[in-house]
């Protein structure tokens, strides 16, 4: 059974998707109130959903997220999760790789942070990275292993059929994997990234690579379009969420993770027979005595 669920934001699994015709606001925006309430709501489903994919064992969610800095990746992971365990969720964040990433395969740290069977598992940042930032700076690739050496469109075809093929091994293997692309306007950035230079709680977060990665904002895009295109299947969606208004932001990521939860075939675990709880009712009401 394929695990994505119909939603506006769903991309495309044609390869045939324009990141201009993308919104970066949503058509309307519900109220802060409205909107708090609704993700409320779709909290608490997704708390008792999670202690029943706990419980059940089966099947594991791979939560996925990728956008520009300032997208709001961390804000959306803390809202949207804020109702679930601890100990049935972990978050990885992927950032520049160690030299014992660089010296494996590119999928090779993201392997190692893969969710067990019955947990939710994040990534901010991910496997991604190893198209986008490096095609936009391909002087950080390694060098190659082949010879002769791929020329670059061969690396990144080579490394979306990598990705696409990984991605379905998980899903076969009861994995869902469900990503979400935070799409961020330029104008929105720049409002965000002056906020984190004004507010002392804010300005920890401001790094100056920051600006300098603006530069690339075009490459970007289209190293994103590209990722967009080439590795949404029906195993593994992209999501392309607005993400210039946060409420209704972390409301669909939300809407979108419950109602996949909602779509597996999840079930309570048989209890021991009848007889056996009989007799440790009948211990315990001697013990308490």
């Amino acid at each position: 059974m394929d695990r994505w669920t119909d939603d506006p934001h769903r991309v495309s699994f044609d390869g045939e998707v324009s990141l201009d015709a993308l919104p970066t606001r949503p058509p309307t925006k519900a109220t802060g109130d409205a909107a708090r309430e609704a993700l409320a709501d779709h909290v608490r489903s997704i708390a008792e959903r999670q202690r029943l994919l706990f419980a059940d064992g089966t099947h594991a969610v791979l939560m996925v997220f990728q956008g520009m800095d300032a997208s709001g990746k961390d804000s959306t992971i803390r809202h949207v999760l804020s109702g679930v365990n601890p100990a049935g969720c972990a978050v990885w964040s992927f950032k520049k790789p160690s030299d014992e990433a660089r010296d494996h395969d590119f999928l090779w740290r993201c392997q190692q942070r893969l969710p067990r069977r019955g947990t939710i598992g994040v990534f901010n940042r991910s496997h991604y990275e190893e198209v986008l930032v490096v095609r936009v700076h391909p002087q950080l690739l390694p060098p190659s292993s082949h010879q002769p050496a791929p020329t670059l469109p061969e690396r990144w075809d080579r490394r979306f059929r990598a990705i696409r093929d990984w991605e379905r091994h998980l899903s076969d293997q009861g994995t869902v994997v469900l990503k979400f692309f935070l799409h961020l306007s330029r104008q929105e950035q720049t409002r965000r990234l002056i906020r984190r230079l004004d507010r002392p709680n804010k300005t920890w977060k401001f790094d100056p690579s920051d600006l300098a990665e603006r530069d690339h904002w075009d490459d970007y895009q289209h190293a994103y379009e590209q990722v967009l295109r080439e590795t949404s299947r029906p195993w593994a969606p992209w999501y392309a969420i607005p993400a210039d208004h946060k409420p209704t932001m972390r409301l669909a990521v939300a809407r979108i993770l419950d109602k996949t939860l909602a779509r597996l075939p999840l079930s309570w675990p048989d209890p021991p027979p009848d007889d056996v709880l009989a007799e440790a009712r009948a211990r315990l009401a001697l013990g308490a005595r």
